[in-house]
């Protein structure tokens, strides 16, 4: 019986090793996003970025996937696109300024494959910021200012004179939103003659806290009437507070209507469209490698979410009229290089505009 048993464990030895030396065969996947910490489902950065990687993917029968890294750090970022690549990744997409520096590195690591950076360049981290885009890489980033600007014309041209300005990190792109969102409240304030105030903060992350709703709550107790919120899952935390004392709030990004109905309009970058675009360059054989592109009005790479449009005296024909004007060069915005110390840093203190402007003040927070 002892030879039976020992026989039987031999065998059974035997097949475990077979079946745990047979080669399996992994799943491939041919365009890959690299999250920024954030989710694909964030209602705002990386689902615009995302959906513009299933569109094209889904459209033209590619293999697609995402991955998300665990902490906020260049070598997590790396390990995840090294991950993507033994994946069989052959076009890598990336959302956000926290992957200039990681593509900079992953561009020369690995000349065989493409990166698409959306909303920034590769940067070199030891060389004051140098930028240098290999040429099978594209950088992108969109004119903040542009769709900032239109949403903060839109909430005064509606009635409103006591806004706000919540920010996330004050990152080019945020402060470009910002200064943009100044710009066209002056705009509409100096057309309508009234006089507007701005409640202006950023708060330094990119989550739905407690603390981010608290700070949107106390405005609104105080008399701020909506806040166009500005980074990413900050947005949460200014809906939440909206929603308990009943005012309104103007999303980022993408369409966030659906979100809460608080929202009564979104700044707009063309998320989806840049993707799909370069996407679509890449397999056709005009990708623009090598170049740092910015996508503006003129491209309809910015705008407001007029379909869900809930501003009222704000219709589709002011918005359209106001657009061309921005496509045309008619309207000179200053975007995040308005204010620059002596050491060629931003500076995202808003409030050298209220010596420039007549109609809005800046209170930064």
């Amino acid at each position: 019986m002892k030879k039976v048993v020992a026989m039987l464990l031999a065998v059974l030895m035997v097949s475990v090793m077979a079946i745990a030396c047979t080669p399996v065969e992994d799943d491939t996947y041919e365009i890959a996003l690299i999250t920024d910490i954030g989710t694909i489902n964030d209602k705002s950065f990386n689902q615009g970025t995302w959906e513009g990687v299933v569109q094209y993917a889904e459209e033209f029968d590619k293999t697609y996937q995402y991955y998300q890294p665990t902490a906020q750090e260049d070598a997590e970022y790396l390990s995840k696109i090294e991950m993507a690549i033994n994946a069989g990744a052959k076009v890598i997409v990336t959302p956000g300024y926290l992957f200039e520096t990681v593509i900079y590195t992953a561009q020369s690591m690995y000349p065989d494959v493409t990166f698409i950076l959306i909303d920034g360049y590769p940067t070199n981290p030891d060389a004051d910021g140098t930028s240098t885009t290999a040429s099978n890489t594209v950088g992108i980033k969109y004119a903040e200012h542009q769709c900032g600007f239109l949403a903060g014309y839109a909430a005064v041209k509606s009635g409103y004179t006591s806004l706000g300005y919540q920010g996330g990190m004050g990152v080019p792109a945020v402060v470009n939103y910002g200064f943009g969102f100044v710009q066209g409240a002056e705009y509409a304030a100096k057309e309508m003659g009234v006089e507007v105030t701005i409640n202006y903060n950023y708060s330094g992350d990119f989550a739905a806290t407690p603390d981010n709703q608290a700070r949107a709550a106390s405005w609104y107790s105080s008399g701020v009437e909506i806040i166009f919120a500005a980074g990413g899952s900050v947005g949460a935390s200014v809906m939440s507070a909206a929603e308990s004392v009943g005012t309104k709030v103007i999303g980022v990004d993408v369409d966030q209507s659906g979100e809460s109905d608080t929202v009564v309009n979104s700044a707009l970058k063309g998320l989806r469209e840049s993707v799909y675009q370069m996407l679509a360059a890449y397999y056709n054989g005009t990708f623009p490698g090598g170049q740092n592109l910015v996508m503006d009005a003129s491209q309809n790479a910015v705008g407001l979410a007029m379909e869900s449009n809930k501003l009222e005296n704000f219709d589709q024909a002011m918005y359209d009229a106001l657009f061309a004007q921005l496509v045309n060069g008619e309207i000179e915005l200053l975007d995040n290089q308005a204010f620059v110390d002596e050491e060629g840093n931003i500076n995202p203190d808003p409030t050298g505009f209220n010596e420039m402007f007549e109609y809005v003040t800046v209170i930064y927070m």
